[in-house]
């Protein structure tokens, strides 16, 4: 039975490897196909668009780009047809100004104008590729701008082909009732919809091998999403258009520009995702009990505050659900800093574990979103008052707020808080105003916010004339794809393979040795390409630079070079906050020269030697250079 055992678990390593040399993946988001050496995680060989087309695991593109004039230059009052500006005006007779600009950006946001939207899907029925004997378009995904854009889009389909009853074209996306029901429809070959209007439910992950058309009705500015995107048309399909009549290519429609930008800038822009309102407050809330152990203040209602806001903090990590996968990851953390006496002197090592392990993991409330926004508001001031910052931008928005209150006097708990309502409104408030006195302003108007009608913005719907510049059909440029160039199998290696030996402890600022240096070698100028290929991507760039530059610095690692700054309670605000962002600098970018000092994002901060004195800057100076060394010289060098 043992024997059956492990023969079965050969067995099933065997299959596994055979699938992964001989079987195309089910989904290919990368547009590529891959045969990977097991044993290293190296990539032996990985196949670009082209060549996976070439060896018949994807179908090639074409393109369709065409420039809309009211899509590349925004709409102008002065080059409307008369006809048009009578419309214009009608449009805007509300507003105290008339407009003379709509900007491109502003179309499909809260401006939709038909005619641009019909000349989209008149181009779309005209030049798509169709099925079932040329009389029917092929399953095709137009990618909207938002929903209220993929409403019209499909509004005005229905408008232009009302022979098809409205089951033609749908909207799918995370606010339509029943979208995987639609989904599922859509990836029937004989079923409607046979045009699904998408916002971001089906940028990636679909797997719908009919799709031959693609509508880019949005800027992309993510090159990974965007070939994410790409791949909804690469699927094979044989006898899509009859028996023996294979899906040979897709076509992609782009009105907004993405194939030229991404020529212009092959990389894309950078797209983080930005933290939510519920990890914005706790992080700062952290940042002000960190704050509040100076000396400064250690008096009585200081303390008290700060208890509270710790006691908030330990409560929202013990809240946390033990048995989520993700927090499991993380149990150390919440361990340690759910117990409150891990809290009695915060180091900034602690709360860089507390950001990074537990932040992003906290449990939203159930309360009022606007209230919590109230909250994040002035807690950030809070935190600008105690570092020395400008607070004239959170003052002015909470005088605003106040202003908005004291018009609705006669409900009963906006009446309660009247003279906190009027103060806050006065100069006098701002020019004494302490860290208590906002978190008493925070306590008193945040259950009013709810009462504060917002007004939703508001949409206009246009039919001005737009016009078609031009029309550009070309072959699919595989050229630009640049994914699996040798830039970037190099980066995608390193970062996949932190545990490396050499990897790791150049990232854990570690000195190499001789053997670590030559393995490094070994994957970079032979398995992944060879030495004339780095030299061409990286030009003299030393190779283990260039492995701290791609995968950083680990973080405590950087806070232990640094930590006899760190953990210095007598620093000032100021000199913290320039150590802070130097740890930061190279967490994020591996090494760091001592003249980038000078500049942003130091330069706003201050000049090192003015902020710290001469043994202090000096001091800092040595540990750049023993971790630029680290990353350079050979063990026992």
């Amino acid at each position: 039975s043992i024997f059956k055992k492990y023969k079965a678990i050969f067995d099933y390593f065997d299959a596994l490897f055979v699938g992964l040399t001989a079987t195309p993946k089910a989904d290919v988001d990368r547009n590529t196909y891959e045969v990977f050496n097991l044993e290293n995680n190296v990539p032996t060989y990985a196949y670009e668009l082209e060549e996976a087309v070439r060896d018949e695991y994807l179908v090639p593109y074409n393109t369709v780009e065409t420039t809309v004039k009211f899509l590349e230059e925004g709409i102008r009052y002065d080059e409307l047809s008369e006809e048009d500006k009578e419309k214009y005006e009608e449009t805007f007779a509300d507003e105290e100004v008339l407009p003379d600009f709509i900007s491109s950006d502003s179309l499909n946001t809260w401006l939709f104008n038909d005619d641009t939207i019909d000349k989209v899907l008149s181009l779309l029925m005209e030049k798509g590729i169709k099925v079932e004997g040329g009389d029917k378009l092929g399953k095709t995904i137009v990618f909207a701008k938002n929903h209220h854009h993929a409403v019209r889009i499909v509004e005005r389909f229905n408008r232009l082909y009302p022979h098809y009853k409205g089951t033609f074209a749908k909207v799918i996306d995370n606010k339509t009732d029943y979208a995987q029901d639609l989904i599922d429809k859509f990836s029937l070959v004989h079923s409607m919809p046979q045009i699904a209007v998408s916002v971001d439910m089906l940028d990636t992950g679909i797997d719908v091998p009919e799709v031959v058309n693609l509508v880019f009705f949005k800027k992309v500015r993510s090159k990974a999403k965007f070939w994410q995107m790409i791949g909804r048309g690469t699927r094979l399909r044989r006898d899509l258009f009859g028996p023996g009549q294979h899906k040979e290519s897709f076509l992609i429609f782009d009105f907004c520009g993405n194939f030229e930008f991404f020529r212009v800038s092959p990389r894309g822009k950078e797209v983080k995702q930005a933290a939510g309102l519920t990890e914005r407050i706790f992080n700062t809330k952290l940042e002000l009990a960190k704050e509040l152990q100076h000396l400064d203040y250690q008096e009585k209602t200081y303390q008290e505050y700060r208890e509270a806001l710790v006691d908030s903090l330990v409560s929202s990590i013990n809240a946390l659900n033990k048995e989520s996968f993700v927090v499991k990851q993380n149990l150390w953390y919440v361990e340690k800093y759910g117990n409150r006496q891990q809290w009695q002197n915060l180091t900034a090592i602690d709360l860089e574990h507390i950001r990074q392990h537990l932040g992003p993991f906290i449990l939203p409330d159930t309360e009022d979103e606007m209230a919590k926004r109230f909250d994040s508001l002035i807690f950030t001031l809070e935190l600008a008052l105690l570092l020395g910052g400008d607070i004239s931008r959170g003052r002015n928005e909470i005088m605003a707020t106040a202003s908005i209150l004291s018009n609705l006097g006669t409900i009963p708990q906006v009446k309660e808080q009247e003279e906190t309502i009027r103060q806050v409104q006065t100069e006098a408030f701002w020019s004494s105003v302490d860290l208590l006195d906002l978190e008493q302003v925070r306590l008193s108007l945040r259950g009013l916010i709810q009462f504060i009608k917002r007004e939703a913005p508001r949409i206009y719907y246009t039919d001005f004339t737009d016009e078609i510049l031009f029309t550009k059909e070309n072959r699919g440029e595989f050229g630009s794809n640049e994914l699996y160039s040798y830039r970037k199998k190099v980066n995608r290696y390193l970062i996949e393979n932190q545990n490396h030996l050499a990897i790791h402890k150049l990232r854990t600022n570690r000195r190499l040795t001789e053997d670590d240096f030559f393995a490094l070698e070994k994957i970079l100028w032979n398995k992944i390409g060879t030495k004339e290929d780095y030299q061409r991507e990286f030009g003299d760039t030393p190779l283990t630079i260039l492995v701290r530059q791609v995968v950083g610095l680990d973080q405590e690692a950087a806070n232990e070079a640094f930590s006899e700054f760190l953990d210095d309670q007598n620093l000032d605000s100021k000199q913290i906050r320039f150590v802070k962002t130097i740890v930061d600098y190279v967490v994020r970018n591996g090494v760091i020269e001592p003249r980038e000092l000078q500049e942003e994002p130091f330069r706003s901060i201050g000049s090192i030697v003015d902020i710290f004195p001469t043994e202090s800057a000096l001091r800092i100076v040595s540990i750049i250079d023993r971790l630029n060394r680290n990353a350079t010289e050979m063990a026992g060098a």
